[in-house]
C-alpha cells in the first residue's frame, strides 16, 4: 500500500450523519421568586460555607475515606476507559507478525522422480486488519457517544462530591441538635427534680397536698424518659455521620461550635436562574447524556450506508532466513471491502427509532433536571426569607415562657396558686426551648440544601468546552 493512501483514506472520515445539537431553552422563568442580591454562592467554596473546624476536619475525612464516593470516581475512570476503547476505532490498528513454518509435503504419485519433501518458510511483516474507514462518521459518532459519557460520568462524580459535603454537614448539625436538645432535656431534668423538692417541702409544711407530689414526680418521670430518648436519638446521629465519614471519628476531633454560632453560613445569594446551567453538575450531566443521544443518531444513521473495511500488510517471506530482507523477498497484500446492509429484518431501522427516542428522553430529563433544580432553589430561599423572622419571633415565645415560669414558681411558692398553673408553665417552656432548637436544626438544613442546589462550591467553564476529541 503506498504510503500516502493512508492520510487520504483517514481523511475521509471526516464526514458525519449525527444531527445538529438543539438544546431546549431553559423551562424556567428569568428570575426567582424570593431573589437574595449577590452573585451566586456556587462560588462559594464549602470552608467558607461551613466556618465549623470541626465540621471542615470532618468533611475532610469523608471526602478521603467515603465509599460512595470512592465508587463514583472508580465510575469515571471506568467509563473513561471505555472512551478510550471507542476511540481507538478510529485509528487504524497496526500489528508486527514474525514467523517460520516447515512443512513436510508429500511426494506427487505421477512423478516417479517426486520423493516427498521438507519446506521452510521464514516471514516478518507488518500490517492493518480491518480497519473500518468511517466515510460516513458511523465509528466518529460513537466516539463522540463515548466521550460525551464520560464527560456526563464526571459530573456525575462532583455532584457525588456535592451531595457528600452537604450530607456530612446535614449530618453534622443532626448531631449537633441531638446533643443539644440531650443537654436541655438534662438541664430541664434538673429544674423539674427541684420543683419535686419544693412541692415535697411545701407539702411537708402542710402548705399542699399529695397531689402535688404525684404531678411532680410525673413530670419528673416524663424529663426521665424524655432524656433516654435524646440520648438514643444523639447515639444514632452519631454513628450516621460516622458511615459518610467512612472511618470512624477521631477523638482530636476540634471542639464544636454551638449550632447559634455562625457553624453554618445561613443566607446565600442565588445568582439568576441561567447560573444553574453552569454551576449544577447534575444539570451539565443531563447536558452531557443529551450530546451522547445526538451522537448515537448519527451512528444509527450511518448504519444504513456501506461500510468500507481495508486490511493490508507488508514484510518479507523467504525460505532461508539469511535471505530474508533481499528486495526480492519482498511482499504485500491490499484487500479493501465492502459491506453494503440489504436485508436487516427492519433491525436498522428500530435501532434508529430507538436512538430518536433515547434522544427525545434526554431531552426531557435535561428539562426535567433544570425545573427540580429552580424549585429547589426557589425553596430554598423561600425559607432564607423566613427562618429568621420565624425563629425570632420563637426566642420572643421562649422568653415570654420564661417569664411565665418565674412567676409561676413566685406564685406557688407563696400559696397564691396551685401546681397545676406551674406544671403547665414549666411544659410550655420546655415545648418552646424544643421548637427553638427545632427551627434553627430546620434554618440551617435549608441553607446546606441552598447551597447544593446553587452547585455548592462547583463553579467551573461548561465541560463542553473541552470537547477537543
Amino acid at each position: 500500500m503506498r504510503p500516502f493512501l493512508l492520510p487520504v483514506l483517514l481523511a475521509l472520515s471526516a464526514c458525519s450523519l449525527a444531527p445538529d445539537l438543539e438544546k431546549p431553552d431553559p423551562p424556567v422563568p428569568a428570575a426567582y421568586p424570593s431573589p437574595v442580591a449577590g452573585e451566586s454562592a456556587a462560588s462559594l467554596d464549602w470552608r467558607a460555607m461551613f466556618g465549623d473546624p470541626r465540621l471542615q476536619r470532618l468533611i475532610t475525612l469523608a471526602l478521603d475515606h467515603n465509599r460512595d464516593l470512592r465508587l463514583a470516581a472508580l465510575n469515571v475512570e471506568a467509563v473513561q476507559a471505555q472512551y478510550a476503547i471507542e476511540r481507538a476505532a478510529r485509528f487504524p490498528a497496526l500489528s508486527a507478525n514474525g514467523g517460520f513454518t516447515r512443512q513436510r509435503l508429500a511426494a506427487d504419485p505421477t512423478k516417479a522422480d517426486s520423493p516427498a519433501s521438507l519446506q521452510n518458510q521464514h516471514g516478518l511483516g507488518i500490517g492493518v486488519s480491518a480497519f473500518e474507514l468511517d466515510l460516513f462518521g458511523r465509528v466518529r459518532s460513537l466516539s463522540d457517544a463515548a466521550f460525551a459519557r464520560y464527560l456526563a460520568s464526571e459530573e456525575g462524580s462532583r455532584a457525588a462530591r456535592i451531595a457528600l459535603v452537604g450530607a456530612v454537614a446535614d449530618a453534622y448539625c443532626a448531631e449537633r441538635l441531638a446533643e443539644e436538645q440531650r443537654d436541655l432535656a438534662e438541664r430541664t431534668l434538673a429544674d423539674w427534680r427541684q420543683s419535686l423538692a419544693l412541692a415535697r417541702r411545701l407539702k411537708a409544711a402542710d402548705q399542699n397536698s399529695g397531689l402535688d407530689i404525684a404531678q411532680a414526680e410525673g413530670q419528673v418521670a416524663t424529663a426521665e424518659a424524655d432524656l433516654e430518648g435524646r440520648g438514643r436519638a444523639l447515639a444514632r446521629a452519631s454513628n450516621a455521620l460516622a458511615l459518610l465519614v467512612g472511618t470512624g471519628l477521631p477523638r482530636d476531633l476540634p471542639p464544636p461550635r454551638p449550632l447559634d454560632d455562625g457553624a453554618v453560613r445561613t443566607r446565600l445569594p442565588a445568582g439568576l436562574p441561567s447560573d444553574l446551567l453552569i454551576h449544577r453538575p447534575d444539570i451539565r450531566r443531563a447536558e452531557q447524556a443529551l450530546i451522547a443521544a445526538n451522537a448515537n443518531i448519527g451512528a444509527a444513521r450511518a448504519a444504513f450506508f456501506p461500510r468500507l473495511s481495508l486490511t493490508s500488510s507488508v514484510g518479507f517471506a523467504s525460505p532461508l532466513l539469511g535471505s530474508l530482507f533481499d528486495g526480492a523477498q519482498q511482499v504485500w497484500s491490499f484487500s479493501p471491502q465492502i459491506t453494503q446492509p440489504l436485508f436487516q429484518g427492519g433491525q436498522l431501522r428500530a435501532e434508529l427509532r430507538l436512538a430518536e427516542i433515547r434522544h427525545s428522553e434526554a431531552v426531557a430529563d435535561y428539562e426535567r433536571t433544570i425545573q427540580t433544580a429552580f424549585r429547589e432553589v426557589a425553596d430554598g430561599l423561600a425559607g432564607s426569607a423566613t427562618y429568621g423572622r420565624q425563629i425570632e419571633a420563637q426566642d420572643r415565645i421562649v422568653a415570654s415562657a420564661a417569664r411565665r415560669v418565674e412567676l409561676s414558681t413566685l406564685r406557688y411558692r407563696s400559696g397564691l396558686e396551685g401546681r397545676l398553673e406551674l406544671l403547665d408553665a414549666q411544659r410550655q417552656l420546655y415545648a418552646a426551648r424544643q421548637t427553638r432548637l427545632d427551627l434553627k436544626r430546620e434554618d440551617i438544613s435549608n441553607a446546606i440544601g441552598l447551597y447544593k442546589a446553587l452547585g455548592g462550591g462547583a463553579a467551573a467553564a461548561p465541560t463542553d468546552a473541552r470537547q477537543g476529541s
